[in-house]
């Protein structure tokens, strides 16, 4: 009797220990991006990449003494953004955007996204909820 309970104990052990593996740690807004840093700009997509744990919006900034700068625009997971209305064609290069969000902590051209408005006047919420960052849920959807 001794046998058949030690495997059955094994086999259940076995089964939870899944469950106690640590996750990958996910870091919360507030580890890298400012929320008394607002930006706020208007921009040229150059390049969406639609990678995890985040998709990355790269847009080109024109300054008003004629300068170009290059932000990365961190929004949530693909399948985030899938949920909130963006897909793969809803960003093109050479699409003009506003882009609205925090800064990164260390200054960078970098930001997390918190809206992205497109050319027809559509307003997408970027993030995901939960991290931290100010006004991290979306929107309501009318209707």
């Amino acid at each position: 009797m001794r046998t058949p309970l030690f495997v059955a104990a094994g086999g259940v052990g076995a089964l939870l220990m899944p469950g106690a593996v640590p996750v990958m740690a996910h870091h919360a807004f507030g580890a890298e991006f400012d929320a008394n840093r607002p930006v706020k700009f208007r921009g040229i997509v150059r390049k969406m990449e639609w990678v995890n744990p985040h998709a990355w919006i790269h847009v080109e900034v024109k300054k008003p003494d004629g300068t170009v700068e290059e932000w990365m625009i961190e929004a949530g997971t693909p399948n985030t953004l899938f949920r909130q209305g963006l897909n793969r064609q809803s960003l093109q290069a050479g699409m003009e955007v506003v882009v609205d969000g925090y800064q990164a902590k260390d200054g960078a051209l970098r930001a997390n996204g918190r809206d992205l408005t497109l050319p027809n006047g559509q307003t997408l919420f970027l993030g995901s909820d939960g991290t931290g960052a100010p006004d991290d849920t979306p929107p309501k959807k009318k209707g």
